[in-house]
């Protein structure tokens, strides 16, 4: 059990060393607790005796150590109110009903990497999940159609594709149509299946060029079931401005790690609420840590996550992911 001064110190510690990235000396401590140097640099032995702060060395003071930051997480940490400016410019984002929510997802994540200059990320449940909830398609130039699949849970993919020059936009307009029709409802996963045994059996009767419409949107359908996760990066290089990855090597590690989409698959978050993996416990780097919650709504679930470095502003993060998980909501009553 650590006594009242020895939280306050270790509290003090690491707050200092987050903001300034240098080891903190007993004299500036005795400044702020008025007490003698000798007795806070003996409260620090003990901080240092239990695992919660070590030596640099190559300054003198101290800094937190893996469990120092764990300790004040747990114990010591008071979740920080978020600016009434940054909180409108989320609100801004949830409240704008010309956005899906996939879109509103991705948005906020990008203004919650520039709030924090940290790495954000948005790993949605699998396409899979989602029902097909209509597919539409827009006339490009040059023989080019946009074909637009939209699902029950807000999940949109675009996708542009090809057609021969003979194919006419009424015979393009009646294969959307019939599958519009037939496969609406259908599990993302099971729409190739959906589309062998209903669409392709009575597509004739509708459709003259009806072999090109119906293996061009098959292959289309088939491309998107074997998408991976929707996986949304912001602020992907942020740790380049990080004091503690100036090693060229150690974020080429941290990036490949985020291209590897298995490994990036890794970071749902299952368990409610918000969640503080340090160091060891992130599972990118002994020097990262990450805060993470899971947000469910109306059915649609997924994982928003803040990567940063150990000296990380928990304060700051664990309340800007506790209002984005309470609030985020809001953007569906539309």
């Amino acid at each position: 059990m650590l006594s009242e001064r020895q939280k306050e110190i270790l509290k003090y510690i690491v707050e200092e060393y987050i903001k300034s990235a240098k080891p903190v000396s007993s004299n500036k401590i005795c400044n702020i607790l008025n007490c003698s140097s000798a007795t806070v640099r003996n409260e620090m032995v003990i901080l240092e005796e239990c695992h919660l702060l070590e030596k640099n060395h190559f300054a003198s003071g101290r800094q937190p150590s893996e469990e120092g930051y764990r300790y004040y997480v747990n114990n010591l940490m008071q979740p920080k109110n978020m600016s009434g400016e940054d909180m409108l410019k989320l609100q801004t984002i949830f409240h704008n009903n010309s956005l899906d929510l996939s879109d509103t997802i991705k948005k906020s994540i990008e203004l919650v990497s520039e709030i924090t200059n940290y790495t954000a990320l948005v790993l949605g449940k699998n396409a899979k999940n989602n029902r097909l909830k209509k597919v539409q398609t827009v006339p490009l130039e040059e023989n080019k159609v946009l074909t637009m699949v939209i699902t029950d849970k807000g999940f949109v993919e675009h996708k542009i594709l090809s057609l021969p020059s003979s194919i006419s936009t009424n015979e393009l307009q009646k294969t959307v149509d019939l599958i519009n029709r037939l496969v609406i409802g259908t599990p993302l996963d099971e729409i190739s299946e959906k589309l062998e045994y209903s669409v392709k059996p009575i597509i004739g009767k509708y459709v003259k060029q009806h072999e090109i419409l119906y293996n061009t949107f098959y292959d289309a359908f088939n491309e998107i079931n074997h998408k991976n996760n929707d996986v949304h990066f912001a602020g992907k290089t942020k740790f380049l401005n990080q004091p503690e990855f100036n090693s060229v090597d150690k974020v080429k590690d941290i990036l490949n790690k985020f291209d590897n989409i298995s490994f990036v698959e890794k970071m749902t978050e299952e368990d409610n609420g918000v969640n503080v993996y340090i160091g060891s416990d992130s599972d990118i780097s002994d020097d990262v840590s990450i805060v993470k919650t899971k947000y469910n709504i109306d059915g649609d679930e997924g994982t928003i996550a803040i990567i940063g470095p150990k000296r990380m502003e928990y304060d700051k993060v664990v309340g800007l992911l506790d209002y984005i998980k309470q609030n985020i909501g809001g953007q569906n009553e539309k």
